[in-house]
């Protein structure tokens, strides 16, 4: 177990699973011994709108929130949102980014554009970068509502946590007749982690 704690912040848009796939995490990390506490910010996540959960585990953690200039990992669904939170990242930190890009309204109204070339952006700020394109990784187990689980696979790599502990947390979140295809979505992520 680390002597400090570790900070991940998961950052996306409304309707992407944050918050299922932080509440595994949260699971997966008390299942393993860790002392885990989660935050979350819906924001307009109906809506397509900013989600962010702050999730801190180790020995002993006082407080849910992360602060400024104290993540560990940046865990993003979605590319935007990586930009918009660059400011918790301590330096050197590690991003995982989805692949995938979500408009906001401004950009769908023309009003503002997207901004060109996210993941280099990130990569060159943040050389341990990790790009993942999850939604193409669900569409080969056929679900496409399974990114956010392929995602949690690849973050699991690098946090130690045995993967029955995240088979586990898993399995409690779900209803039967979804396990095992998340599980499927898990393992193809951690494969490709």
């Amino acid at each position: 177990m680390p002597d400090s704690n570790t900070n991940i912040l998961a950052v996306g848009v409304g309707g992407q699973g944050i918050i299922l796939a932080s509440e595994i995490l949260t699971y997966a990390l008390m299942n393993a011994g860790y002392d885990a506490k989660k935050s979350e910010v819906h924001g307009m996540s109906q809506r397509g709108g900013s989600v962010n959960t702050h999730i801190r585990f180790g020995k002993k953690v006082y407080s849910p929130v992360i602060k400024e200039r104290e993540v560990d990992i940046l865990f993003a669904f979605e590319q935007l949102e990586a930009l918009r939170y660059f400011g918790f990242l301590k330096p050197g930190a590690m991003v995982i980014l989805n692949n995938h890009t979500v408009n906001p309204p401004s950009v769908s109204l023309g009003i503002d554009e997207y901004p060109g070339d996210v993941p280099q952006t990130i990569k060159k700020r943040f050389p341990n970068f990790h790009l993942v394109n999850g939604l193409d990784l669900a569409l080969k187990i056929g679900n496409s509502r399974t990114a956010n689980i392929v995602l949690l696979g690849v973050l699991s790599k690098y946090i130690k946590v045995e993967e029955n502990s995240w088979i586990d947390a898993i399995s409690k979140v779900f209803p039967e007749k979804l396990i095992n295809i998340n599980i499927e979505a898990f393992r193809l992520g951690r494969e490709e982690g």
